[in-house]
């Protein structure tokens, strides 16, 4: 029989085929707990490949359009060089806002490494100047060269360095995310395929009685292939289940400022997850077609 024929014989079902395959037994509990365990790991590898995905955006989003100025310079010509960058800064196309950075900032950007009695105003601490880009962004090396000429204490840092690491890190995170997926899919179809097999094994006598009587290996291969198929989906469902009530219990992305508070799903991405038990049927339904004729073939 057929691709095709198998699939439609999965959905309309045979009450005589079913009873070739036992109901119970260590194959029937290997592939339901397979599956469900599979499945299980599979949601939390999509919402962590789906994070990391939103990360790198927010990522590079936000350090996309900002800037800082760094101005190290003596006391007495702090403020002179200050008001000579953002006297540049007013008259560069292409930059939206900029703005000194208070000593009250200073100090909250510091306190989480030197503690909040840190005396900013007695330290050499560089001045910082903040810049918000426009959409269309600014010529840096043409302001690389105008700082240079009007304040020498200014050091421009366009965030280049820091959010091409961070956005390649977090593109390659969601990558690893997919990539456990496949290798969750391979898993699935291995332990299906080993315990279609073992099923197979088990009910050598059976298969050879019902061949004496006129059963054809596709009949008798459809009922593994649809029991087998219809246990992983059971158990897929149950483990998937089971990893979106774990994804809804993790903590919101707003309750802390963590990578880890983000991984979940929301709106119409919970749909997503919904997907895993039919595929991981599919998978089980080509695994086990293939291994009951590979192994019904060594029967003969």
């Amino acid at each position: 029989m057929s691709v095709a024929g198998d699939a439609f014989a999965l959905l309309r079902g045979d009450v005589q085929a079913d009873r070739v395959v036992p109901r119970t037994g260590q194959a029937a509990r290997l592939s339901v707990l397979t599956s469900a365990a599979m499945a299980f790991l599979a949601v939390f590898a999509m919402a962590l490949s789906m994070a990391s995905g939103r990360l790198a955006d927010r990522w590079s989003s936000a350090l996309a359009q900002s800037s800082t100025i760094r101005i190290s310079a003596p006391a007495a010509e702090l403020e002179a060089q200050t008001w000579a960058v953002l006297t540049v800064l007013e008259q560069t196309p292409g930059i939206d806002s900029a703005r000194a950075i208070t000593e009250e900032e200073q100090r909250a950007l510091l306190t989480p490494w030197f503690g909040p009695e840190l005396p900013v105003e007695d330290l050499p601490v560089p001045r910082l100047i903040e810049i918000v880009e426009t959409p269309e962004g600014y010529d840096a090396d043409g302001l690389r060269q105008r700082l240079a000429a009007e304040a020498p204490g200014a050091v421009l840092d366009d965030h280049t360095r820091w959010r091409r690491p961070l956005v390649e890190a977090a593109g390659r995170l969601r990558l690893l995310g997919w990539i456990s997926l496949g290798l969750i899919a391979v898993a699935t179809g291995a332990m299906v395929t080993l315990a279609a097999q073992a099923a197979l094994s088990a009910n050598e006598q059976v298969i050879r009685v019902l061949r004496l009587v006129g059963a054809r290996d596709a009949y008798i291969a459809r009922a593994f292939v649809r029991r087998f198929t219809l246990r992983t989906l059971t158990g897929a469902a149950a483990g998937t289940a089971a990893g979106m009530v774990g994804i809804a219990l993790l903590p919101r992305a707003d309750a802390a400022a963590s990578f880890l508070t983000g991984l979940g799903y929301s709106g119409l991405a919970w749909l997503w997850p919904l997907m895993i038990p039919p595929l991981a049927a599919l998978v089980a339904f080509a695994a086990t077609r293939i291994a009951a004729f590979r192994t019904l073939r060594a029967l003969q």
